[in-house]
């Protein structure tokens, strides 16, 4: 407990400080360029009246959870096979650069010409752009794994699901931490992207439309929950995983 209080009031007083510079930078520009901490929540509080806030954070959120499950599955499916076969590694590497290397706006793009302005297009969009770098992260944990404890398991003729999930697995798990962290920060901004281009709903979409009307308030309303929401997530789903795996490191 002793050691918890001290960081607390660090990150009280961070959130303090950043506030504070909000408020007094506020203070010398117009309040249509950059309206106060006040008038930015009374924003939040008028969308929320109406529900309008709470359904498009709802849709962008399950944008991200679809996104996010499908990038990590089929990333870290590729990666740990590429990082354990040389000849497969050898075979998709070049594709690996190049998926990494696309710009996600022409990813964007190409999906909502294949397929249309639809749902699918967009998860499809969002996860592609994430897929690589997920394989690339996973593929380096996959190499760096101990040949000791795959020599023991061998040994004791442990094999199948069970050398996957004993031996293989916890020595990913920090590899995985590290793909999800990024990965969640990706995806989200990805997907404001795909909501602003071809969807109509999603917080990408109240943004495009708060753009338009150069409404900076609803911009950074809007802006600030969903950033308050992947905090959130963080401390309740990321932090708690981190710190069951550094037990095991």
């Amino acid at each position: 407990m002793e050691k918890n209080n001290p960081n607390a009031v660090i990150r009280i007083a961070s959130i303090l400080i950043f506030f504070s510079i909000w408020q007094i930078s506020s203070l010398y520009v117009e309040v249509d360029l950059l309206p106060g901490p006040s008038e930015v929540f009374n924003k939040i509080i008028l969308e929320a009246e109406g529900n309008e806030i709470f359904y498009h954070t709802a849709i962008t959120l399950k944008r991200v959870f679809l996104s996010f499950i499908i990038a990590m599955f089929i990333g870290t499916f590729f990666g740990i096979y590429m990082g354990r076969n040389s000849s497969l590694n050898n075979f998709l590497d070049d594709w690996l650069i190049m998926g990494l290397n696309v710009p996600a706006l022409v990813i964007i793009i190409l999906c909502y010409v294949w397929f249309g302005l639809n749902e699918v297009a967009a998860i499809v969009a969002v996860s592609l752009n994430k897929i690589p770098m997920v394989a690339v992260i996973m593929r380096e944990g996959a190499r760096s794994i101990e040949k000791d404890y795959v020599d023991v398991a061998k040994f004791y003729k442990i094999s199948g699901s069970k050398f996957f999930f004993k031996v293989i697995l916890p020595q990913l798990y920090p590899y995985l931490l590290s793909s999800a962290r990024s990965g969640l920060s990706l995806i989200w901004k990805i997907v404001l992207v795909v909501e602003l281009l071809g969807r109509s709903n999603g917080v990408g979409f109240k943004l495009f439309g708060f753009f338009q009307f150069f409404d900076i308030s609803g911009i950074l309303a809007y802006t600030l929950v969903f950033v308050l929401l992947i905090i959130f997530v963080e401390f309740i789903l990321v932090r708690p995983f981190e710190k069951k795996i550094s037990i095991w490191r």
